[in-house]
């Protein structure tokens, strides 16, 4: 359960250090409060299953930024002034 949970917070790290590049957009903002809300969840845990837990809400509330805010983002281009990645 620690491997899962180590490698959940490397690739949870590693998808927030990529959205740095838009560091004002609303995806950024809403992955950034998953983030926080996960850090709190997960100092407050008591169990591994509180744990797991915490991570399963991760997960939704990061579906739910990638479905919301950031799929806006990528239809609209992105946020005004910012560059896409792939165009750096």
């Amino acid at each position: 359960m620690n491997v899962k949970l180590s490698v959940m917070s490397m690739s949870m790290t590693i998808v927030l250090f990529g959205t740095t590049l838009y560091a004002q957009s609303l995806c950024s903002q809403c992955i950034k409060a998953a983030q926080d809300e996960l850090k709190k969840c997960l100092d407050e845990a008591i169990s591994q299953e509180d744990k797991k837990s915490c991570l399963e809400k991760q997960e939704k509330r990061m579906k739910t930024c990638e479905d919301g805010e950031c799929k806006i983002e990528r239809t609209q281009g992105g946020a005004k002034g910012d560059v896409p990645p792939e165009k750096k």
